[in-house]
């Protein structure tokens, strides 16, 4: 198996660890603007890094932000570099925005790239059936949600089986009804964003992700970080994930000091970043198996 990981034989425990970890830098090879759905639109398409050599490399699908309206694939700081560098192939996604659709045909958009990631991953050098899918802001949002609805995948003819773990990063819509209500009362000008995204109160409630946790449905396992400065964004983030718990879905939620809603997305990948540790810790759990 060709992967930048590093099987260490720690003989006083009897065991062996598979640890990701950076390799020496190479460059990834770089593949813009494939169209992963018809018709094909620059809104439907994603980039490709990966490492120069090797195959069956594990895959992250990576979700940007944007509040659901803007935002692009392009805007993925050092995760490339970092990723490719920990054996990964990285694929940088493109999704249409509110109000030409909607959430729901959004995380259809992502779905539809899953499973493109699935069917071509081996011509980059990746293993289709080692997918992760992560995202930050809204972007997390629409991770959360296409890992725990199956209708979304299942319109894919896949499972939530195909994925082997879901990282969203600092979002506070994981219960949007509860959510949107608060802010609805006690910051009217910010509640716009979100009432004017994610319409009434049963929509709120069918595109929070928390609705479909249950037991015995494949739900990949949750890394959920954020930062602990924002309380909407950690509080949420705490009641996910003790409901995947009590679902019997591994789930960590990491409330990462010192970080604001940029930071700890631009600074994902660098050394000793906190929630970049709880990343490693996360894959080395779900890949040494």
């Amino acid at each position: 198996m060709n992967r930048c990981l590093l099987l260490l034989f720690a003989s006083w425990i009897g065991a062996a660890d598979l640890v990701v970890a950076p390799c020496a830098a190479a460059e990834p090879k770089v593949t813009k603007d494939v169209a992963y759905a018809e018709p094909a639109t620059v809104r439907r398409t994603l980039d490709v890094y990966s490492p120069p050599e090797g195959e069956k490399h594990p895959v992250v699908v990576w979700i940007h932000g944007g509040g659901w309206k803007r935002g692009d694939k392009s805007s993925v700081q050092r995760k490339p570099q970092a990723f490719v560098d920990r054996g990964f192939v990285f694929v940088s996604i493109n999704y249409r925005f509110v109000p030409e659709v909607t959430i729901q045909q959004m995380t259809g958009d992502v779905a539809k790239a899953i499973r493109w990631v699935r069917e071509h991953a081996k011509e980059y050098g990746g293993d289709g059936e080692s997918i992760f899918v992560m995202g930050h802001s809204a972007g997390a949002h629409l991770a959360a949600l296409v890992g725990t609805d199956e209708r979304y995948l299942k319109a894919e003819g896949l499972s939530l089986a195909a994925l082997k773990g879901c990282v969203p990063v600092d979002v506070s819509m994981y219960d949007a009804a509860p959510q949107i209500k608060w802010l609805e009362e006690n910051a009217p000008v910010r509640a716009q964003l979100f009432t004017s995204t994610f319409g009434d109160e049963a929509s709120r409630i069918e595109l929070s992700p928390i609705k479909y946790v249950a037991e015995g449905k494949s739900i990949p396992p949750f890394l959920i970080l954020c930062c602990a400065n924002r309380p909407d964004a950690s509080s949420q983030s705490a009641k996910f994930g003790a409901a995947l718990e009590k679902a019997g879905v591994a789930a960590t939620v990491l409330a990462a000091e010192g970080k604001d809603h940029g930071s700890i997305n631009s600074e994902l990948g660098l050394p000793d970043d906190p929630p970049t540790v709880a990343l490693d810790k996360f894959l080395n759990g779900i890949l040494k198996r």
